[in-house]
């Protein structure tokens, strides 16, 4: 395994491939953050991604069923691990636990009227 750090936009993978459960395949996964985040990706920054998370043993995948709309091509389902559950788990307690120590004063936003 090489390493269980997890980036923003690997993190960001990982809970589209949740979201998308059985639909979880590289065009879908791409629509499902352009979507959700206003945020256009390539597919090969996602390819890469998703290598790098099944090199971790964070996502698994295997090949669905050949379909007429592909012109018989099969596609790559991804699914995620039991460690890249866990994974997200301990990233989401780590960015809950640091937001708690932010004081309110140093988020909030105030804009000067010239």
């Amino acid at each position: 395994m090489k390493g269980t750090y997890l980036g923003e936009f690997q993190e960001v993978v990982l809970l589209s491939i949740l979201i998308l459960q059985d639909e979880s395949y590289g065009v879908r996964i791409q629509e499902e953050i352009q979507n959700e985040l206003n945020r256009t990706i390539s597919r090969g920054a996602l390819h890469t991604a998703l290598t790098r998370l099944e090199e971790k043993g964070f996502i698994k995948s295997e090949m669905g069923g050949a379909t007429e709309e592909r012109g018989g091509r099969r596609k790559r389902i991804f699914t995620v691990t039991n460690l890249g559950k866990e994974s997200l788990k301990e990233a989401r307690a780590v960015r809950e636990q640091l937001w708690t120590k932010v004081p309110d004063w140093a988020v909030n936003v105030s804009y000067a009227v010239w």
